[in-house]
C-alpha cells in the first residue's frame, strides 16, 4: 500500500495486509521489523515530539535519501551486527 493513502484506509486491515506482506520477507529484515516493532511498543502509545535536533538530524538524513545517498548492504549488516540486543 502506498504511504500516500495510509490516511484513507482502515488502520487495522492495512497492517495485517503489511504484515502478511512481511511474512514471505526473508528472516533477517522480518528480525529488523520485529525489532522497530517491540522498540516502538516499549515506548508507549504517547506521540513523541522531536526536538530541534532531532527535526535537524531527520532532515539532514531526508536531504542524502534525496541525494541518493545511502550506506551499503555491507555496512547496514555490520551496523546490525554491532547493535543487536
Amino acid at each position: 500500500m502506498p504511504l500516500t493513502s495510509i490516511n484513507d484506509c482502515d488502520m487495522s486491515n492495512a497492517l495485517d495486509k503489511v504484515l502478511e506482506r512481511v511474512k514471505s520477507w526473508p528472516e533477517a529484515r522480518q528480525r529488523d521489523v520485529l525489532r522497530v516493532l517491540e522498540v516502538m511498543e516499549q515506548s508507549g502509545t504517547a506521540v513523541h515530539m522531536l526536538t530541534d535536533n532531532e527535526r535537524a538530524a531527520v532532515q539532514v538524513g531526508l536531504d542524502q535519501a534525496n541525494r541518493g545517498e545511502f550506506v551499503s548492504d555491507a555496512e547496514m549488516e555490520a551496523f546490525w551486527r554491532r547493535n543487536r540486543a
